[in-house]
C-alpha cells in the first residue's frame, strides 16, 4: 500500500467488522528501515483500550487498507475491557 504519509492524519479507524477504534494523530517511522511501524491513536474508543493515556499506538501490520479510513484487523477486539456486571441484590 503506497500513500502521502500526510493523507493518512485524521482518518477515523476501524475494524474489519466495523468497530471505531480512534482517529489517526501520527505514524512511528523506521528511519533506517524506511517504513511505518505504527499508528499514533488519538480520540480512542474507551470501550476498547483500558488506558488512562490520551492515546494508543497501534501496529501497523494490523492495517488492512487506507482510504477515506483506516481499517484495520480485529484483533482489538483482543483487548476490550471485560463488562463490569451489575452486583446483585
Amino acid at each position: 500500500m503506497r500513500a502521502d504519509i500526510t493523507s493518512l492524519f485524521g482518518l477515523n479507524i476501524y475494524t474489519e467488522t466495523g468497530t471505531y477504534v480512534g482517529k489517526v494523530a501520527d505514524l512511528v517511522l523506521d528511519v533506517d528501515e524506511r517504513v511505518v511501524r505504527g499508528l499514533a491513536v488519538s480520540d480512542i474508543n474507551r470501550d476498547i483500550f483500558d488506558v488512562t493515556s490520551k492515546g494508543v499506538i497501534i501496529p501497523y501490520r494490523w492495517v488492512v487498507t487506507s482510504g477515506d479510513i483506516v481499517l484495520i484487523r480485529n484483533v482489538v477486539n483482543k483487548f476490550k475491557k471485560p463488562k463490569k456486571e451489575a452486583p446483585e441484590d
